[in-house]
């Protein structure tokens, strides 16, 4: 039988934490150092470099869900896919209203 200590249990999952924690942090600056280098150089059109930084930018986000604030699909964090959904959704509907507004106010003041 093995002997295993809840010492042992922490030092595997802290171990595997920063595992996690670092390919988070390297997947992070590639995906921040792709868009970087894109505008730097200058070598793209302007509409390939802001779709570009789009994508990166939403794929960035899921991996700090990821790997930073451990969202998955487990039953423990559902309700915090949850949140995270009605938030996005209320952010959505607050974005898309403000420019609904601030353009119709542009067209009845230019008329």
């Amino acid at each position: 039988m093995a002997n295993h200590s809840p010492s042992d249990a922490h030092a595997e999952s802290h171990g595997s934490g920063l595992k996690s924690y670092l390919i988070g942090f390297v997947m992070a600056v590639v995906l921040t150092v792709i868009p970087f280098g894109m505008v730097m150089s200058g070598a793209f059109p302007k509409g390939v470099t802001v779709i570009v930084i789009a994508v990166l930018a939403a794929v960035q986000m899921v991996v700090h869900l990821i790997y930073f604030l451990h969202m998955d699909r487990s039953a423990e964090q559902r309700s915090n896919v949850h949140v995270g959904l009605f938030s996005l959704l209320i952010i959505g509907i607050v974005v898309v209203g403000s420019l609904w507004v601030m353009h119709n106010l542009n067209v009845n003041m230019m008329h």
